[in-house]
């Protein structure tokens, strides 16, 4: 599934363009998006990087550090991989803020737990795992969980669901700078999940008058200069 693929770099993009989807999803209060900045951390001379932090912008902040892992596919080592990175992460760098971890699943059935080995670990309040479609209506009235939500809508729902993000977008969104953002991401989702219609296929089923990222979407082998490693 060519989205699935690119499922890794459409989430740092949102989170990227759009980082109070990511506060709206653990359910935290949207101002939260000023005190944070995502990024990516390599681990050195360890041989990987973690991509999806978000670290206080402030040093003397008590607030936590975030890491959000985004798992689309049964991975039975996740678990294994995550917490030995993270870990190793904590001891390198020893970043002045207490942590917590955010695993966003699909679907429940996705996970892998390894309980033997993690069952503890899944426990902790440092750790939140998110099943997309367990989600209520009233999450998916929030732009960002509705955008985060679209990546794994199923193609009959996923454009009048893209149709309403956008009028959202356009209401809601003062900041032009933000709304385009958005609006582009929503389109990248629409056009990887519908890769065998052309251009006036989509634009008829989108209505939109204007897919100009469509080109540069489909002329790219990635969704932006950032790759991202699971």
């Amino acid at each position: 599934d060519r989205l699935l693929v690119k499922t890794d770099s459409i989430f740092y993009k949102i989170f990227l363009h759009y980082p109070r989807s990511f506060f709206d999803l653990i359910g935290e209060e949207a101002t939260q998006e000023n005190n944070y900045k995502f990024s990516s951390i390599e681990v050195k001379q360890l041989s990987f990087r973690l991509d999806g932090l978000f670290l206080p912008k402030n040093e003397n902040s008590s607030l936590p550090l975030y890491l959000v892992e985004v798992q689309f596919q049964p991975d039975e080592n996740l678990y294994y991989r995550l917490f030995s990175e993270f870990f190793l992460f904590l001891r390198q760098y020893k970043p002045p803020y207490p942590w917590q971890m955010v695993v966003v699943y699909p679907r429940r059935k996705i996970e892998r737990e390894q309980s033997i080995h993690f069952g503890d670990f899944l426990k902790l309040p440092n750790v939140t795992r998110i099943y997309l479609d367990e989600l209520g209506e009233e999450a998916l009235d929030s732009i960002g969980i509705g955008m985060i939500n679209l990546v794994v809508e199923s193609e009959e729902k996923a454009i009048p669901q893209a149709r309403d993000l956008y009028q959202k977008a356009q209401n809601q969104l003062s900041d032009e700078s933000i709304k385009r953002e958005l609006l582009d991401l929503i389109e990248s989702i629409i056009v990887y999940k519908f890769p065998q219609k052309s251009r006036e296929e989509i634009e008829a089923m989108f209505e939109l008058a204007d897919l100009s990222f469509y080109i540069a979407i489909m002329a790219s082998t990635d969704l932006g200069d950032k790759s991202v490693t699971t």
